[in-house]
C-alpha cells in the first residue's frame, strides 16, 4: 500500500483512521462509466481493519461501472466548519465476494462483513434481499486528514 506523503501533520494515525471508519456511516464511491465519465454514488459501508466492504444493488450503474472497470476511489468525510473537517480517501480495486446477487449461501469470507454491517445499520441482523452483492476494496492507497490537528502545537 502506498504511504501518505503530503499533509502528514494532519493525517490520522492508523488507530484514529480505524475508529473514524467504524463510526461514520456513509461513503461516496467514485467509478467510471463506459463513456469515461465519472460516476459518484453514496453507500453504506463497513471497515474490517484491512478492507472496505460495500453491498451494492447489482442492477445499478455503480455495479455496471465496477464490472467493467474495478478501480475505484472511496471518500468518507465529515465536519461542518473548516477546522472540523476530517476524512479518509481509499483508492483500490473492487472485488466481488460471494454470489451475485447475494441470497445467503454460506460463505466464510462474508461472515465478518455481514456481522459488522448488521451491527452498524440493522440492530445486529443482516438480511439478504437477492438484489445486492458484496464488494471488497483492499486499499492500495489511503489518505486521511483531520483539520482539528492544525490547532495543536
Amino acid at each position: 500500500m502506498k504511504e501518505q506523503r503530503r499533509s502528514r501533520r494532519i493525517a490520522m494515525s492508523p488507530e484514529e483512521r480505524d475508529a473514524f471508519l467504524r463510526a461514520e456511516r456513509t461513503c461516496r464511491v467514485a467509478s467510471v462509466k463506459g463513456d469515461g465519465a465519472p460516476h459518484l454514488s453514496a453507500l453504506w459501508f463497513v471497515w474490517d481493519g484491512e478492507a472496505l466492504w460495500l453491498t451494492s444493488i447489482v442492477k445499478s450503474q455503480r455495479w455496471t461501472d465496477i464490472e467493467r472497470e474495478p478501480r475505484v476511489s472511496v471518500l468518507v468525510d465529515t465536519g461542518h466548519d473548516f477546522g472540523e473537517l476530517r476524512g479518509v480517501e481509499i483508492s483500490g480495486t473492487a472485488h466481488v465476494v460471494g454470489e451475485v446477487p447475494r441470497v445467503g449461501e454460506p460463505n466464510d469470507e462474508l461472515v465478518v462483513p455481514e456481522q459488522l454491517f448488521g451491527d452498524k445499520y440493522a440492530g445486529g441482523a443482516f438480511g439478504h434481499d437477492g438484489r445486492h452483492a458484496w464488494l471488497r476494496i483492499v486499499p492500495e492507497k489511503i489518505v486521511s486528514w483531520d483539520f482539528r490537528k492544525m490547532g495543536q502545537a
